[in-house]
């Protein structure tokens, strides 16, 4: 580690759990973020300003002007720009030392499996049913720390799953295959904020993953009523039974 990053890393290196020796974790860490919008914008972002040193960002959509209400990586000048691209833009201008792989593309299928053996962990900041589960599958497979997120209206929740480790139950586990499509955004609304304090949570738990410090949400689902600004957590235990997970601990 060099004088500018002990400088830029500071305030992080003066914590004692985390120290030089975390921060250099942080630099060798490689996270791999699935959507680049409301959630994957200020995931992203923090983990870039924080210093982790490899961020690869999957998203197949371009920014549209209803996106920029929350989805701050993105500027006005960005509109019809790449997600992908434009959210590169903003973690270069933020951090130039992170290392960041922006793939214009759905990540799913054999891809979606590589991707997730080769990272360290894995941000699910999709908006859709269909890639939650996949994301899932892959993680399960290949044993890799997955921090799930989601917000809508004025509510946010949050979830690690860690497979193969402390009985840690899968997204399978909470939500079924055979379920209702998730609701988005597109279709119910969000307030620019909330999307925001997930995101934001979801970078806190790779990071604590990634430097193995404190206690993470593995097992637990973190919820926020953000008009009563309320907190409330449920344990979740793994499912024996469920068809992706049921058996691995």
């Amino acid at each position: 580690m060099n004088d500018t990053q002990l400088l830029r890393y500071s305030r992080q290196i003066m914590l004692p759990l985390c120290d030089i020796e975390g921060q250099q974790k942080l630099l060798n860490a490689k996270v791999l973020i699935v959507g680049a919008g409301g959630l994957g914008s200020p995931a992203s972002m923090y983990l870039a300003a924080a210093g982790v040193g490899s961020l690869t960002i999957y998203d197949n959509d371009e920014v549209d002007l209803s996106n920029l209400q929350r989805q701050i990586a993105h500027h006005t000048a960005d509109i019809g720009m790449d997600k992908v691209i434009s959210t590169r833009q903003t973690l270069n201008n933020l951090n130039p030392e992170v290392t960041v792989h922006a793939v214009k593309q759905r990540l799913a299928g054999e891809l979606l499996k590589t991707e997730v053996a080769k990272a360290d962990v894995v941000l699910d900041c999709s908006d859709n049913f269909t890639t939650r589960f996949a994301i899932n599958s892959a993680c399960v497979k290949h044993q890799t720390p997955l921090v799930s997120g989601a917000a809508i209206r004025f509510e946010g929740q949050v979830s690690v799953f860690t497979p193969g480790r402390n009985n840690s139950p899968c997204y399978n586990c909470l939500y079924s295959h055979d379920g209702e499509e998730l609701q988005n955004c597109a279709t119910n609304g969000v307030i620019a904020p909330i999307t925001g304090i997930v995101g934001s949570i979801q970078a806190l738990e790779a990071m604590k993953l990634i430097i193995n410090i404190g206690k993470t949400l593995t097992g637990r689902l973190l919820l926020l009523d953000g008009l009563t600004m309320e907190w409330n957590t449920m344990k979740l235990k793994q499912n024996p039974a469920c068809p992706t997970c049921g058996g691995l601990n």
